[in-house]
């Protein structure tokens, strides 16, 4: 099925937080949007649903955190289990995208910036979904 016209959305799943970020068609530069919370009682799935209403993304993109050496571990699952509950919810294309680092990166362009400790903590989640975006985006996954 072919993808609609519209931004991409790019996710970083955590077992506590959940960054979204959104890239635009042209591709310029992805930016933070929202960090929704995630916990024993699941996602925030209005929170979720806001922001497909508000950004209406033509697929979304997922970090996969693989471990260094490219194997899977438990993260990896709940990740997955993630992405077929949101897909049942909200039926757009995923793309997956090997995340290892993306954190660690994240912090790393924070911290350039200058930022407090405190703001870079609140923006981290973000962040790292501006990083997933851009690794799909510079991978050619420009679908």
């Amino acid at each position: 099925m072919p993808e609609r016209s519209g931004p991409l959305l790019g996710i970083d799943f955590g077992a506590h937080r959940i960054g979204i970020a959104v890239l635009g068609e042209s591709g310029l530069a992805p930016q933070g949007v929202v960090t929704l919370r995630n916990g024993e009682g699941g996602p925030d799935w209005e929170g979720f649903a806001r922001i497909l209403k508000e950004w209406q993304p033509r697929a979304l993109v997922l970090g996969l955190p693989l471990h260094m050496d490219g194997s899977e571990g438990f993260m990896v699952g709940r990740v997955r289990n993630f992405a077929e509950s949101l897909q049942r919810r909200f039926p757009l294309p995923i793309h997956w995208v090997d995340e290892r680092l993306s954190s660690h990166a994240a912090d790393l362009v924070l911290k350039e910036r200058e930022l407090s400790h405190k703001k870079r903590g609140r923006l981290l989640d973000q962040a790292a979904a501006c990083e997933i975006l851009w690794t799909f985006h510079n991978a050619g996954g420009d679908a």
